[in-house]
């Protein structure tokens, strides 16, 4: 999957993804600016979170246009399209999809026209666990348009647009409630900027201020981008209005941090702060706490380049082993739409990763990665490390065993394609052939963060799921594909409970 600035988001085998990024989402009300334009990079600086998909909703404060298409921030958008989109506020999106399949109708900003006339667009970093709930609820109650497209964001879209005698933000605040799962979203009327969070705050969204406006955007690092400085976070359980008389905010729902740890491990941009933390600095202090829990006797700490370089850096400097790059990433290979041929394709991660010889050669190697989902990428690297001349590969990673899907933002594979999930660990180092494999400790993990354990979710290591998943055959990917049919052929709420959606969680939750 190619990122914008080219490199691969921890896919460096074509034939098996790693875990795919969550959504990025950033807004901005600042008259006198071109948003368009700062919303473009904002979105540039998310490029990492998602790569399906972008999209850009600006106002004038007469009407809201909508720009997206299929593809990378760069690909979407140009000079002449920016220059066109002219106003004093924006929201914008980067997509990774969670939910409903890649295509442009799934693309965001969504859009609806309000009962009242007036436009809504609409960005969404997450995923809802009661998708199937609301869409009988919106079926039920004839909510105009409410199937157009077939994600979570979409609908939730309509459902705000679909009351009559309502604001824009009287509308939210009782929509917004109905809202079970991951949702960090930024929309926006004619007049108003709004951003709001689940009240777990699984995903991350922060404030800005310019000095003639606000900023909201998934990560720290895209405030920077367009030198807003940060304010603060925006709360769990908070929506906040921006317009010409400022900013207001009211709560929805009680706070109930739990915030996502992945974050800290592999989604978020190292430049980027969560929770006071920086993200670089905890992934050092992972690969610290990892050399502490799980010596090695070697000569060389090498990454898998670039994930796993800050915990590299880390387990480095606590061993005393010396620190060296012994893998070259191809950062240009992800921007080819181009297939390649049967006999490139076999080159698998040969066309990602270079080992450097005379580095690697008669050497005893730790390897450090971020995560290990499947093996498939680890085996082909271990074996293209021994052919390189290592003498042995002591593999260690910065998360502990990858054994649950997510259901609030992440696709992981499902749990019967989760190595960690069939196998103990001396079971994956066999299987992709490491003379030694360990993972850091969960408690390493989270003191790394220097968060409370009470304040993280931790599901995909633990099982142990923060906001209640619900029924398992109305989670999947793709459960709007199905409910969207049963909608339109007179589907009600009634059955909601027999719907029953192949593939994607339910998958996931049921098999071994």
């Amino acid at each position: 999957m190619p990122r914008g600035d080219g490199r691969l988001t921890h896919d460096l085998d074509p034939q098996s993804p790693g875990p795919q990024d969550a959504c990025g989402v950033f807004g901005v009300w600042a008259p006198g600016e071109e948003v368009a334009k700062l919303t473009y990079f904002g979105l540039y600086a998310l490029q990492h979170r998602g790569q399906e998909a972008a999209g850009i909703a600006v106002s004038d404060g007469a009407s809201v246009v909508v720009y997206k298409d299929l593809g990378l921030v760069s690909q979407v958008f140009d000079e002449a399209t920016l220059g066109s989109l002219r106003g004093h506020l924006a929201v914008g999106h980067t997509r990774y999809s969670t939910t409903g399949a890649s295509t442009w109708e799934n693309a965001q900003p969504t859009f609806r026209t309000t009962e009242a006339g007036t436009g809504l667009a609409l960005c969404h970093n997450g995923n809802l666990v009661n998708t199937a709930e609301l869409a009988s609820k919106a079926a039920d109650a004839g909510v105009r348009g409410a199937f157009a497209a077939t994600t979570d964001s979409d609908l939730v879209t309509s459902l705000i647009a679909s009351y009559q005698d309502l604001s824009v933000e009287a509308a939210a605040m009782e929509v917004l409630p109905q809202l079970r799962g991951a949702f960090s979203i930024t929309f926006m009327d004619e007049d108003t900027l709004y951003a709001a969070r689940d009240p777990q705050g699984v995903r991350p969204l922060v404030l800005g201020r310019l000095e003639r406006g606000w900023v909201v955007a998934s990560e720290t690092a895209a405030l920077d981008i367009v030198g807003a400085s940060v304010v603060r976070e925006v709360e769990p359980g908070e929506l906040i209005a921006i317009d010409e008389n400022g900013l207001r905010s009211q709560h929805f729902a009680p706070a109930e941090p739990k915030g996502c740890v992945f974050e800290y491990v592999y989604l978020a941009r190292p430049d980027t702060t969560i929770s006071g933390r920086g993200v670089h600095a905890a992934r050092v202090e992972i690969g610290r706490r990892l050399a502490k829990e799980h010596p090695a006797d070697a000569d060389l700490v090498i990454p898998v380049p670039e994930s796993g370089t800050p915990a590299a850096v880390g387990y480095a400097e606590a061993s005393g082993i010396p620190y060296g790059l012994g893998l070259v990433k191809n950062s240009y290979v992800g921007r080819t739409f181009i297939q390649p041929s049967q006999t490139i394709r076999q080159l698998g991660i040969r066309l990602k990763l270079n080992p450097l010889r005379d580095v690697i050669r008669g050497k005893r190697l730790v390897v450090v990665d971020d995560s290990i989902v499947r093996g498939n990428t680890q085996r082909a690297l271990i074996r293209m490390l021994r052919e390189a001349g290592a003498l042995e590969v002591h593999v260690r990673i910065s998360s502990p065993p990858v054994k649950w899907p997510c259901f609030y933002g992440i696709d992981f594979a499902s749990r019967a394609e989760l190595i960690a999930n069939g196998l103990d660990i001396d079971g994956i180092r066999a299987s992709i052939n490491a003379d030694s494999l360990a993972y850091v400790s969960e408690q390493g993990l989270i003191a790394a963060t220097e968060q409370p354990v009470n304040r993280l979710c931790t599901a995909c290591f633990t099982g142990e799921y923060p906001i209640d998943l619900g029924a398992p055959e109305v989670l999947g990917k793709h459960v709007l594909e199905g409910i969207g049919q049963r909608a339109v052929s007179g589907w009600t709420g009634q059955q909601a409970g027999s719907a029953s959606v192949p593939g994607g969680a339910e998958e996931a939750l049921r098999r071994p």
